[in-house]
């Protein structure tokens, strides 16, 4: 049966405690961060960066240009891989 639980990331949490000043707890914080800014959708992104730099002062001609250029460089998800692909991967 296939195990459904989200991944809990203890190996990066760990990885974090040891080659940082970071307390567990906060190396929690720091990895689940990362996680939700990564899991942001491209509206949920360009929304908020509109936000951010409009209380910044900038005015929209700039802040398009500046979200446009941000878009490019956006890290993508992968798409979702069967279990046949994963071996694939593996064993060729």
């Amino acid at each position: 049966m296939l195990d459904r639980r989200p991944p809990s990331h203890e190996d990066l949490i760990d990885h974090l405690v040891r080659s940082t000043a970071l307390q567990r707890g906060e190396a929690v914080r720091v990895v689940l961060d990362v996680l939700a800014f990564f899991d942001e959708t491209t509206e949920e992104f360009v929304r908020r960066r509109h936000r951010e730099l409009q209380s910044g002062g900038a005015v929209n001609a700039e802040i398009f240009d500046r979200v446009a250029a941000e878009l490019r460089h956006r890290a993508v998800a992968p798409p979702e891989l069967t279990l046949r692909q994963l071996r694939r991967i593996v064993y060729g």
